[in-house]
């Protein structure tokens, strides 16, 4: 330990003499910058010769300034050095360390006995009857979240959905690279539970679970799956089978998923569409069906 000070002390002053090293270089590019001026208004130097002064000067400063915080850090590695030369005092007594909240402690920090400086932390302690889920959407979906939306918590472990609400949809995004390299700009998205005792009782901290966000919710919605789609045009159609041809029927559609989508009109409901449409079919052809 005591070598570990005597390495921090020579840090110390090895920082300060650069300092002044620093600090003597600086005086030295300040007055050749004021002859350089003098010599530049009387038309002896270039321009050029000037500017290189001016740059030499703004760099030493910059040197001193770092010269400065490098003191600082080694100063402070001093302090934590003899910090930890500093041995506890024969017949001294357990300290009592209480938990700023109710909780169960999540993670321990330390794993076995040393010296700890001031401030270190040594448990994490958490409540989980206020555990949350954090989901990061793509922001272009956020956008659509409404306000304390239902949400179905699923993938968790168990055999059913846990329920829960949006509480809050973060105001800044970030980027993230998905695992196919792509970038894509997200957005954390924090749920509350339902039923906050029964997630605590079945769910920890940082467990794994899916999410689906129900952002649009109607009874008695005529759908059809988004495989059926394609455009003409500036509309949605589908291809609607009659009488064993089909015939193109432009729908127009309202909310919708990855897997689904709302017919507002255009169709009714038990008529007979083509699921995955080939560039080839034509209005009139015939189909058969599966």
């Amino acid at each position: 330990m005591s070598a570990a000070v005597e390495a921090a002390c020579a840090a110390v002053g090895l920082a300060r003499a650069e300092r002044e090293r620093t600090a003597t270089a600086l005086a030295r590019a300040h007055a050749s910058l004021r002859r350089q001026e003098t010599l530049e208004e009387a038309g002896a130097i270039s321009r050029d010769d000037l500017e290189a002064a001016q740059t030499l000067v703004r760099l030493s400063e910059d040197g001193l300034h770092a010269a400065d915080f490098n003191i600082a850090r080694a100063e402070q590695d001093l302090q934590i050095a003899r910090a930890r030369l500093q041995q506890p005092q024969a017949g001294g007594r357990p300290v009592e360390i209480v938990s700023p909240i109710d909780g169960i402690a999540l993670k321990r920090l330390r794993e076995s006995e040393s010296v700890v400086a001031a401030g270190e932390p040594l448990l994490e302690v958490g409540n989980l009857g206020d555990l949350e889920v954090v989901a990061d959407l793509l922001s272009t979906d956020a956008v659509r979240v409404p306000p304390h939306a239902r949400v179905l918590i699923e993938q968790w472990g168990g055999n059913h959905a846990l329920d829960g609400h949006v509480r809050r949809v973060e105001p800044s995004g970030f980027m993230k690279v998905s695992a196919l390299g792509v970038e894509e700009q997200r957005v954390n998205v924090r749920i509350d539970f339902a039923d906050p005792a029964a997630a605590a009782s079945a769910l920890g901290d940082g467990y794994r679970v899916e999410v689906r966000i129900v952002v649009s919710e109607q009874p008695d919605v005529l759908k059809v799956p988004v495989g059926s789609l394609f455009r003409r045009g500036e509309d949605w159609a589908v291809f609607v089978v009659d009488d064993d041809r089909v015939r193109t029927q432009i729908v127009e559609i309202g909310q919708r998923n990855a897997a689904e989508a709302e017919v507002s009109t255009g169709l009714t409901d038990r008529q007979r569409i083509v699921l995955y449409p080939p560039d080839t079919l034509v209005d009139g052809a015939r189909v058969v069906g599966r």
